[in-house]
């Protein structure tokens, strides 16, 4: 389907500083990563507690996209932004499997029947939840994320990290329930 920029001869943002970025352009990749450092930084901070990890993830993130930006179809605003996202989530993953540290805990007990409240996210500052969900064991945080943050079924989850569906529900389900404990305790400490 052809853009509006490229129907009437002009391309949308996204898809110029792509371009340019793909003709070796200095400025524009210095640009393009000016304009998404920051995004991706907290995209790779939802799957890694660590900041040295971030920082080596979000770097393998940049080389992937800069080699791959050929390749990259502009489906308007906003797409190179969601074009960076999936790599970097499938960064984190990778660099999650790679280093082993990737495990899922309880594996065995379905949990998803017992109730579960959701956690109170409008109740805490983002900044305090992001910190809330990187203390997260790793297969609690990356599932959550995977569902919450990226709209992954448990189908897609388990395909993505070659767990069970009902792995992933259950893992879910006890970050739910371990992030709503982990938000309660913030706000009996912070408000009382």
């Amino acid at each position: 389907m052809a853009t509006l920029g490229k129907i009437f001869g002009r391309a949308t943002g996204d898809e110029e500083l792509a371009r340019r970025v793909c003709a070796g352009d200095m400025a524009a990749a210095e640009q393009f990563y000016r304009q998404h450092a920051r995004y991706l930084t907290a995209v790779c901070s939802r799957y890694l507690a660590n900041d040295e990890d971030v920082r080596d993830v979000l770097q393998e993130v940049y080389l992937k996209a800069f080699s791959s930006i050929a390749r990259f179809q502009p489906r308007g605003e906003g797409s190179l932004r969601a074009w960076l996202a999936r790599i970097a989530c499938n960064e984190c993953i990778s660099h999650l499997k790679a280093s082993s540290r990737l495990t899922f805990t309880g594996l065995g007990e379905d949990c998803t029947h017992l109730p579960c409240e959701e956690p109170e996210v409008e109740s805490v500052p983002a900044q305090v939840l992001q910190g809330l969900v990187r203390s997260l064991p790793e297969g609690y945080r990356v599932v959550l994320n995977l569902y919450v943050m990226e709209g992954k079924s448990h189908r897609e989850i388990a395909h993505t990290l070659g767990i069970t569906t009902g792995t992933s529900a259950s893992q879910l389900h006890k970050a739910k329930r371990a992030l709503a404990a982990s938000i309660k305790q913030y706000l009996r400490d912070n408000h009382t």
